[in-house]
C-alpha cells in the first residue's frame, strides 16, 4: 500500500510497487504502423541535430496502449548524458489542465457554481478595477468562476506575447502587474492580496486573454476544499493516478533527475542554459519570473497555472485518464460528462474573435488557428484551418518550456512530448502531431 508522510515539510507519497503501468504493444495491434512511428524518432532527432533543441522525450498511446516512446538528445547543453524516461521536467502551463480538473472535481461535488462571483471565495477581489483608455476605473462586470476557467477574467501575465515570440510590456495594466512583484509572494493568500491591488487588463467576460487566472483558481480550490492546494492535488489526483513524480517542490532524493532549463534567443535561434538562480546574468529580462519558477527546490507559492514538475510517465497517466473518460486502473477522478463539458468550446462569438478570428487583437493566436477554448483546455474546431493532422474535438495544452500534450477522443490517441526549452519552436508541435497521425493505418472516423 502507498503511504502518506511528511518529509522536510513536504507532503509526498511513495510509489505503489504493484501499480499497473500503461501496457506497451506493437502498433499494429491498435491500427498504427511501427515503421511509420519511427518518423517521430527521426523528426525529434532532426531537431536535435540541427541544434534547435537539446533533448526531447515523446510518447504515443492509442486505445490505452503505449505504441511509441523515444528519446532524442541529452539532458542539457553542459550534460552529455542521454535523456532518461524518468527525468523530471518543469511542465509550466501544463499545470493548468491539472488545476482545471481539481476545481471541476469540487464542481461535481456541488461546492460551487460556474456563475458564482470569484469574490465569494476570494473576498480580496470584491472591488476590482480595470484599465480603460489609460485610466484605472472600477470594473463594471462581476468576475465569475467561468471567467477564471476560460481566461476571460481580465487578468494578464504582465506582458503581451507576440507572434514572433517576443514580449511587449507597454500596456499600463501589464506595467502595474509587473510592479506588484506577484511571484515573490510567499503563498497563495499573499499572492491574492497583491493581485487584488492590480487593475485588470480587460473587463471580465469581454475578451479572451491568457494570464494568471488559473493561479487564482488554485487558491479557490484551497479555500473551498479546506486543504492546501498541493495537498489537494496529491490526495485527489496524483495519488489516485499513481503520479508519484509530480510535485511543486522537487524532493532532495529526486533532484539528480531534475533537468536544467534552456532558453532560445528568438533573433539568433541560439540556446542558452539558464542557471537555477535565474537568467539576468545572461541578459534576459524576460525571465524575471524565472527566479521563482526555475529552481523548484524551495517553493511555498503553489501556482496552479505553472508550478508543477512532472515526468513523461506521470503526465501520460493523467492524459490517459482523461482520454478514458476520467478513470485509470479503476480510480475515477472525473465523470466523462464533466470532461466532455470541459473540452467543448466555451467562448461565445462575441469573445471568440479575440481568440480565433482576430489575431491582430492577440498576436499569439496566429500560431493557434482553428481552435476554441474550454475549461482548462484548447480544442480544435476547424481542422483545415489548424494546418496539421488531427481530429475536430482533439484537445490539448502546452508549457512554456516546450512540453505539450494532445488527447484525441475520436481516434483514442494521446501524444505527450517533453523538453526544457523556453521560447520553444512552435513548428515542432505541428511536426510531432503529423508524425504521430501519419502512422495511423486504421482510422476510427
Amino acid at each position: 500500500m502507498r503511504s502518506l508522510f511528511i518529509v522536510l515539510g513536504l507532503l509526498v507519497f511513495t510509489e505503489t510497487p504493484e501499480a499497473r503501468e500503461i501496457p506497451r504493444v506493437v502498433a499494429e495491434r491498435v491500427g498504427m504502423s511501427t515503421e511509420r512511428l519511427e518518423r517521430v524518432t527521426q523528426m525529434n532527432q532532426s531537431y536535435v541535430d540541427a541544434g534547435k533543441m537539446v533533448g526531447i522525450l515523446t510518447a504515443v498511446i492509442r486505445d490505452g496502449k503505449l505504441v511509441h516512446q523515444s528519446a532524442a538528445g541529452t539532458k542539457g547543453m553542459n550534460d552529455p548524458r542521454p535523456l532518461a524516461m524518468d527525468d523530471l521536467f518543469r511542465i509550466y502551463s501544463m499545470t493548468k489542465p491539472i488545476t482545471a480538473v481539481a476545481i471541476m472535481q469540487l464542481y461535481e461535488e456541488g461546492k460551487f457554481h460556474l456563475s458564482d462571483p470569484v469574490a465569494k471565495y476570494i473576498p480580496e477581489f470584491k472591488n476590482m478595477e480595470v484599465v480603460k483608455d489609460g485610466n484605472v476605473v472600477p470594473a463594471e462586470h462581476v468576475m465569475t468562476m467561468h471567467h477564471l476557467l476560460t481566461h476571460t477574467a481580465g487578468f494578464s501575465y504582465g506582458s503581451v506575447h507576440n507572434a514572433d515570440g517576443t514580449f511587449t510590456y507597454s500596456d499600463p495594466a501589464d506595467q502595474m502587474f509587473n510592479e506588484a512583484n506577484l511571484w515573490q509572494a510567499k503563498d497563495l493568500d499573499e499572492f491574492a492580496e497583491k493581485l487584488a491591488k492590480v487593475p485588470l487588463k480587460y473587463e471580465p467576460g469581454q475578451q479572451w486573454h491568457y494570464g494568471i487566472a488559473v493561479d487564482v483558481t488554485g487558491l479557490v480550490v484551497q479555500r473551498i476544499s479546506g486543504q492546501s492546494f498541493d495537498e489537494y492535488l496529491i490526495e485527489h489526483i496524483f495519488k489516485p493516478l499513481d503520479m508519484y513524480d509530480t510535485f511543486f517542490v522537487v524532493p532532495a532524493d529526486k533532484a539528480h533527475r531534475f533537468l536544467p532549463v534552456h532558453y532560445r534567443d528568438i533573433e539568433t535561434g541560439k540556446r542558452h542554459l539558464i542557471p537555477p538562480e535565474g537568467s539576468k546574468d545572461v541578459g534576459y529580462s524576460i525571465f524575471d519570473t524565472c527566479f521563482a519558477m526555475c529552481d523548484f527546490t524551495n517553493v511555498t507559492l503553489f501556482l496552479g497555472g505553472g508550478g508543477l514538475v512532472s515526468t513523461l510517465r506521470d503526465f501520460i497517466r493523467f492524459a490517459e485518464a482523461l482520454r478514458a473518460g476520467g478513470i485509470l486502473d479503476g480510480k475515477r477522478i472525473l465523470s466523462p460528462k464533466t470532461i466532455d463539458y470541459m473540452t467543448m468550446n466555451h467562448l461565445p462569438a462575441v469573445i471568440r474573435g479575440g481568440f480565433n478570428g482576430e489575431p491582430e487583437k492577440y498576436p499569439l493566436l496566429r500560431r493557434h488557428p482553428g481552435v476554441g477554448y474550454g475549461l482548462g483546455f484548447a480544442m480544435i474546431l476547424d481542422l483545415p484551418a489548424n494546418y496539421a493532422l488531427g481530429s475536430v474535438g482533439q484537445y490539448y495544452w502546452a508549457g512554456a518550456a516546450g512540453t505539450a500534450f494532445w488527447i484525441d477522443p475520436v481516434e483514442d490517441i494521446v501524444i505527450v512530448s517533453m523538453m526544457q526549452l523556453l521560447n520553444p519552436w512552435f513548428s515542432y508541435r505541428r511536426d510531432v502531431r503529423n508524425a504521430a497521425y501519419q502512422a495511423i493505418t486504421e482510422s476510427k472516423e
